[in-house]
């Protein structure tokens, strides 16, 4: 874990395991749609831990670039944790295809689209650490957010399958699962203080899972609790109720 690519770093949770990383002092590659905006930071980070930050432009959306834009980082990270992901708008989304769209795209065509390119440059050098952050969403389908969830469930099938695959040439691949987080993805959503983790919190324990070669990991234990709940409620019950 000496050189980092964050995909999605303008987020709050990419943001703290930025600082961590940083103050690990590893050289970090910070990418997403409007990288300038991450000037303030490169600079942050460099003045506070005097490592090497480079800024590159990344856009989920655009898979089309996605391999010309990995072919481009020169070196090439050891790292690269998937931060990006868009909850979306469920209700317009069942109607508006655009939206239904951007909720697959983000969460699962554009991670998938990037993961590939790197797996395989990975897998060729017999090294590297893949992190992608899923959500318990993605566990079982309800009717508030099931686009949404789909979507991270396919994304969680996807780095299982990518897991098995790399095992083999010493690559480590982590499943995060995040409950809620306190960031603007959540926007004014209330949410049991319980459930949710701070960015910070997150951060610390996807940098844990990854020194610990974990697997799978929930940001906050409680949610594999109340996700094995949620899994092991009958159909014939699970589908009456209002989730």
């Amino acid at each position: 874990m000496k050189r980092v690519l964050i995909l999605g770093a303008s987020s709050e949770v990419a943001l703290a395991l930025a600082d961590q990383l940083a103050a690990k002092s590893c050289e970090l590659i910070l990418a997403a749609r409007n990288s300038e905006r991450l000037a303030a930071v490169k600079s942050d980070l460099t003045i506070r831990f005097g490592i090497k930050v480079n800024l590159a432009e990344f856009d989920a959306l655009q898979p089309a670039t996605h391999k010309k834009f990995y072919e481009n980082l020169d070196p090439k990270p050891d790292t690269v944790i998937c931060v990006f992901g868009y909850l979306g708008d469920h209700t317009r989304a069942i109607i508006d295809w655009e939206e239904s769209a951007k909720i697959v795209m983000s969460n699962y065509v554009g991670a998938v689209s990037i993961l590939n390119v790197i797996a395989n440059d990975f897998e060729k050098r017999a090294e590297g650490i893949i992190v992608g952050i899923s959500s318990v969403a993605g566990e079982r389908g309800r009717q508030s957010n099931y686009l949404y969830g789909s979507a991270k469930a396919g994304f969680s099938a996807y780095l299982s399958g990518l897991r098995n695959r790399l095992f083999k040439n010493g690559v480590q691949v982590i499943t995060v699962k995040p409950g809620f987080m306190k960031t603007r993805m959540l926007g004014n959503m209330k949410t049991s203080p319980f459930l949710t983790a701070q960015p910070d919190k997150a951060a610390s324990l996807i940098i844990r899972a990854m020194e610990r070669k974990r697997d799978v990991v929930y940001v906050l234990p409680t949610w594999k609790w109340v996700m094995l709940m949620i899994r092991n409620i009958p159909e014939f019950v699970f589908k009456r109720l209002k989730l």
